[in-house]
């Protein structure tokens, strides 16, 4: 991705791949359908290889990765504002309560895969992904390079700065690696 900064120190992406963006959200909606056509009662209920979610609840959790991202978009616009130490502090904050966000995390997938279950997940994807487009698509150049630092303990793809480009991208980041740790006819071929 070509950089320059400007004047006022704000980095620009000129050539931010949108179009890349939005065929790999594509591409995650067409393989949570084919994993969800799979998937039977037995399957959905079977634990995940590597982590203490079903086979459902990790489902849940790949498109909750999309849904958090409406969240962060929201952050980075305002921290991309604001001088760099500010979101550093609010990362070190962040980091430092890592142990109950994964708490939270986990009981929050398992339980909302009780809402969102195999019969609501994809219809919720499609609506989640239609929206991140539809934004992206309307972003500047400026807007897509602001930059925010991230707690890189809470999730193995936030890197210490993200700029907005790079949180669009996240969450198919999120989908493939956690796709990796179904289990059953669900688990990768390759």
């Amino acid at each position: 991705m070509a950089a320059r900064t400007d004047n006022s120190g704000v980095v620009e992406h000129d050539d931010v791949n949108r179009g890349a963006i939005i065929q790999e959200m594509d591409e995650a909606k067409a393989t949570l359908r084919r994993l969800l056509s799979l998937a039977d009662a037995p399957t959905l209920a079977r634990r995940s290889n590597g982590t203490r979610w079903t086979n459902e609840q990790l489902l849940f959790h790949m498109v909750f990765g999309y849904m958090v991202v409406r969240a962060l978009l929201v952050l980075v616009r305002i921290f991309g504002h604001l001088p760099p130490r500010v979101s550093r502090g609010f990362a070190a904050v962040l980091n430092f309560a890592t142990t109950p966000f994964h708490v939270v995390n986990y009981w929050g997938s398992k339980m909302a895969a009780l809402t969102f279950n195999h019969r609501r997940m994809a219809a919720q994807l499609d609506r989640v992904v239609g929206s991140l487009q539809r934004h992206l698509l309307r972003e500047t150049p400026q807007s897509l390079a602001l930059t925010m630092a991230y707690p890189t303990r809470w999730d193995p793809f936030f890197t210490p700065t993200m700029t907005l480009a790079e949180v669009y991208h996240y969450p198919t980041q999120h989908f493939d690696f956690h796709r990796q740790q179904l289990s059953g006819p669900l688990a990768p071929s390759d």
